[in-house]
């Protein structure tokens, strides 16, 4: 059977007015879903149109597919589990939410079957890109557009890597990396580095650099520390002991004017003089976390000169908070280029760092940023980008008013205990138009239409016509294939 695709655009008044002189090509009653909720919800705060700002369209100038639309289905197909290029065109099929979009697809069977865009025009599109690029379009969006527009200034950053790992017989994986496994072994794969920004209870990834397995998390990380945009004077930076360089935090402080907070090794002479003096004064105090019962904290001022760089004269003065586990006789030791902190705010600071792994933990275990279908670098980086885009506009929905309900909650769980419902909208489709009504508004037409007009609405729509009797008289409703009823 041939399938005739016709692109639509929303003008709501002239639908209407083709519907009562008799035409309508098709109807679709809308059905809700988290993810469309979520789209729906970038759309109306300005977030999806910051990724057609942030990201150079380099498509031919007779496209008729928005751009946003594009990047909106590859993002909803990440945010359903659906990794798979082939899964784009079918990430958003909901009738309303293409239409909430300024932009729908229908079928001459009223269905969404051949999806919004052909997989090899996405292909196309997709090798106009090199992976930089991409990865240089999310900071871009995130940075320049999301934040500022929606207010978003975050004050306390979080730096980590994670490791991607592919296949260790597969040589195919572009610009891949072999290393040792942090779970044992060889390993190939990817590095990524990413700045999290926190926001409330809420953490945002703000910045991101890539790099193959074998290359050191500071190496990568470098370069981003020192021009990110999101760190700015008066910031605090939490790091972990990969992070560990006398000059990359004295630039952070001196430079920049942003404090860092790191866990020194056991190795260092900062981290035996900051012990040894704890052991000395014997001036514990409990640890501030009630889980943490058998540890004892103190304070430790002026460590920096035990850590030196090879210019000790710019080195900035470190104060540190030693945690004494008294279960295990065990010493662990904060410090920060922060003088003004106490032992406890020290503390308080670092142990936010373990939210960044609970994000690469989503992104990996629910997320499969991991799973790669292409061994080409740049379609790797599109399913990265697609995916911490997910994630972000997940995060942010939380945020918002309409999103705050799923506060404190990981989109799986978001997913599981959504109560997907058919929605109060009838998306009409006449000519190259369509319009989105109220199932109320779909009553009112259908009663001041016309014999032949009701019959083309019953049999577009596949009403079923019931009659019900009720106080008012004898009413007509109609159940459509999914089971949904409205009255006229």
């Amino acid at each position: 059977m041939c399938i005739v695709i016709k692109a639509c655009k929303q003008n709501k008044e002239s639908v209407l007015q083709k519907v009562r002189s008799g035409k309508l090509d098709s109807a679709a009653l809308s059905i809700s879903s988290i993810v469309d909720e979520i789209i729906l919800s970038m759309h109306t705060n300005g977030v999806l149109r910051c990724l057609s700002s942030g990201i150079q369209d380099l498509r031919a100038d007779n496209t008729t597919i928005p751009y946003e639309l594009v990047w909106a289905s590859a993002i909803a197909a990440k945010m359903k589990v659906r990794t798979s290029l082939t899964d784009i065109p079918y990430a958003i099929t909901d009738h309303r939410t293409l239409a909430e979009l300024g932009y729908t697809l229908i079928e001459t069977e009223g269905k969404l079957g051949a999806g919004l865009m052909r997989e090899g025009s996405l292909r196309a599109l997709l090798g106009k890109y090199d992976a930089q690029s991409l990865f240089n379009g999310y900071n871009q969006v995130v940075q320049n557009y999301i934040l500022p527009q929606l207010d978003i200034i975050p004050n306390i950053h979080i730096l980590d890597c994670t490791d991607l790992e592919v296949n260790l017989r597969n040589e195919n994986y572009e610009r891949s990396g072999i290393a040792t496994s942090k779970r044992g072994g060889t390993a190939r794969g990817y590095k990524l580095s990413t700045i999290r920004g926190l926001t409330g209870d809420t953490g945002l990834i703000e910045d991101i650099r890539f790099g193959p397995l074998n290359k050191h998390d500071l190496a990568l990380s470098e370069e981003m520390l020192k021009t990110s945009p999101v760190l700015k004077p008066g910031d605090i930076l939490v790091n972990d002991r990969g992070f560990i360089s006398r000059p990359i935090l004295n630039y952070l402080k001196n430079k920049r004017k942003v404090d860092t907070y790191v866990p020194l090794r056991k190795d260092m002479d900062a981290y035996k003089y900051a012990v040894d003096i704890s052991q000395k004064s014997s001036n514990w105090f409990p640890h501030p976390n009630q889980n943490r019962k058998n540890q004892c904290i103190t304070f430790v001022p002026h460590i920096g000169p035990c850590w030196q760089s090879a210019c000790p004269s710019y080195d900035v003065d470190l104060n540190s908070c030693v945690v004494w586990d008294k279960e295990n006789n065990e010493y662990f030791v904060f410090a920060t280029t922060d003088t003004s902190k106490s032992a406890k705010d020290i503390l308080k600071i670092y142990e936010l760092r373990p939210e960044i792994e609970e994000d690469y933990r989503q992104l990996k275990d629910f997320w499969k940023i991991e799973d790669f279908k292409s061994t080409k670098l740049n379609m790797i980086a599109f399913h990265i980008v697609c995916v911490l885009f997910g994630y972000l506009f997940f995060q942010i929905y939380t945020m918002l008013p309409e999103g705050e309900k799923l506060a404190g909650k990981s989109l799986p769980i978001a997913l599981k205990t959504y109560d997907a419902k058919p929605q109060n909208f009838v998306v009409l489709y006449a000519d190259y138009e369509f319009g989105v009504i109220t199932l109320l508004d779909m009553m009112k037409l259908y009663s001041a239409c016309g014999q032949i007009v009701k019959e083309k609405i019953e049999k577009i729509a596949k009403f079923k016509k019931i009659i019900i009797i009720n106080t008012a008289g004898v009413s007509s409703m109609y159940a459509n294939d999914g089971g949904v009823i409205m009255a006229v």
